[in-house]
């Protein structure tokens, strides 16, 4: 009679999946917002994400980069519905972060929405740098990771990205 093994080294799927649900969704989730424009399609593509890490979780070789796994699912999950809505541009326009008082929305909102504007004419790789790196503050390895480029391709075109919506937004640079 052989006894069952467990493998002690590798994490449990729900344990592991319950705890970056915890730390991770509302991160996530924001990120989504940012790319689709609604709440109710950034939760949806946030729990897609997750559902197919719990999906995949058994064939994950490495069950320590599921972060990335799920960085990666909701960029690609927030493009996919934005194709089939058929944008014509990469950021819906619809959403507006929440403001905490009418002198702050007085203030930021002309200086938002143009940056919004500057970000929705830069080319797709460097919206989705700027997002990771700054609104998902990520840093440089985590974005290569998430969007499956190099490090110093991160570098590059967060530099390229800078200075292009330096342009746009009318700073010298």
């Amino acid at each position: 009679m052989q006894a069952e093994t467990l493998d002690l080294g590798r994490p449990e799927p729900a344990e592991t999946i319950s705890g970056l649900y915890a730390e991770h969704a509302l991160g996530l989730t924001r990120l989504a917002l940012v790319m689709v424009g609604d709440r109710e399609s950034a939760e949806d593509v946030v729990q897609e994400a997750f559902l197919g890490l719990h999906r995949r979780f058994g064939g994950l070789r490495d069950p320590g980069k599921a972060l990335v796994y799920l960085r990666s699912a909701v960029l690609n999950n927030a493009r996919s519905v934005l194709r089939r809505r058929r944008l014509p541009s990469w950021f819906a326009a619809t959403y507006e972060p929440p403001v905490w008082s009418a002198e702050s929305a007085a203030m930021l909102g002309d200086e938002r929405r143009a940056v919004m504007e500057a970000l929705r004419r830069l080319p797709v790789r460097q919206r989705e740098v700027l997002l990771l790196r700054f609104y998902a503050d990520l840093s440089e390895e985590e974005t290569a990771q998430a969007m499956g480029i190099g490090r110093g391709t991160v570098k590059s075109t967060t530099h390229r990205a800078l200075n292009a919506l330096g342009r746009l937004l009318g700073e010298n640079r």
